[in-house]
């Protein structure tokens, strides 16, 4: 292991071949010793490899959470937003076709209400509010054998 202090562009620093850095002193007189590692936060070439491999694999998550993310089924609005048994409400979106979403349903705190799909498309869906009592109700979609409940509102009426 060598240290060297001072470099070419100032006298009051530390250089470490093995761990490839250069230690800075901000206008401070001398370093004092010429063991850096034993008073010295040092970063060595393993750890830096080590931080690139989790940064890596860090960001191939979140690009595949995202790429996941842009293909799942997305509720943009809902018209009308309010409605009795029985009428119509149209859920704009993206992916909702067929493929993509098995049914929607009204959600409240303890239930889902399966409505009933008139049309389908990728960009919307046409459903017939389910029979249930007034109030407001979460638009939730069915993906897979799962249930995504959006923080989309539609109110039934009496």
């Amino acid at each position: 292991m060598v240290h060297r202090k001072g470099d070419a562009s100032s006298k009051n620093s530390l250089s470490c071949e093995r761990c490839v850095m250069t230690i800075r002193s901000a206008g401070r007189q001398g370093l004092g010793s010429t063991s850096a590692h034993s008073s010295l936060n040092v970063t060595k070439n393993s750890d830096r490899r080590k931080r690139a491999r989790w940064t890596l694999l860090a960001g191939v998550i979140v690009l595949a959470g995202a790429a996941i993310a842009q293909n799942a089924p997305q509720i943009t609005a809902i018209d009308p937003t309010s409605g009795k048994v029985n009428d119509t409400m149209i859920v704009s979106g993206s992916n909702l076709g067929k493929d993509a979403v098995a049914s929607v349903y009204l959600s409240d705190d303890k239930n889902d209400y399966k409505a009933t799909i008139v049309d389908q498309s990728d960009a919307k869906i046409t459903v017939k509010v389910p029979q249930v009592k007034p109030g407001d109700y979460n638009v939730s979609l069915e993906v897979g054998n799962k249930l995504f409940i959006k923080p989309i509102k539609f109110k039934v009426e009496q």
